[in-house]
């Protein structure tokens, strides 16, 4: 007798749906929702500050801080038709996206993933990113 694994799409587990609306964010849209957002950073540094790593770094965390709130998501994000948003729905507040945004800067956080597609950086905020 096979054993069937604890979830069967990524998600599941949360009580999102396999595919569609509220679905968790497959890869794909997450890395070009980082590129979008990145090379606005890298296009703000280099207008700004002649191209300064730390001052992109800093460009693309402000980015991050202010949009998630207010936007629900940042402009990449909401590009590629994604949204941040709590773990079981809702408005992810002030706090959430500081210390989202904190792990996801340091990319370790960002890059381990559990079952349900979510990274450290999301699981330690209490969100999840989903199609909208």
């Amino acid at each position: 007798m096979a054993s069937v694994p604890d979830n069967t799409y990524p998600g599941e587990r949360l009580g999102v749906p396999a595919t569609g609306r509220g679905s968790i964010a497959r890869p794909g849209r997450r890395i070009a929702a980082l590129a979008v957002d990145w090379a606005a950073a890298v296009i703000i540094s280099i207008a700004f500050f002649a191209y300064d790593s730390f001052a992109t770094l800093a460009i693309f965390a402000a980015v991050q801080i202010v949009f998630i709130p207010t936007a629900g998501g940042s402009p990449g994000h909401r590009l590629v038709g994604l949204r941040l948003q709590l773990l079981h729905g809702g408005w992810a507040g002030l706090w959430r996206p500081v210390v989202r945004t904190a792990l996801l800067v340091l990319v370790i956080p960002a890059v381990i993933w559990d079952a349900d597609q979510r990274g450290l950086h999301d699981k330690a905020a209490g969100t999840v990113l989903v199609r909208a």
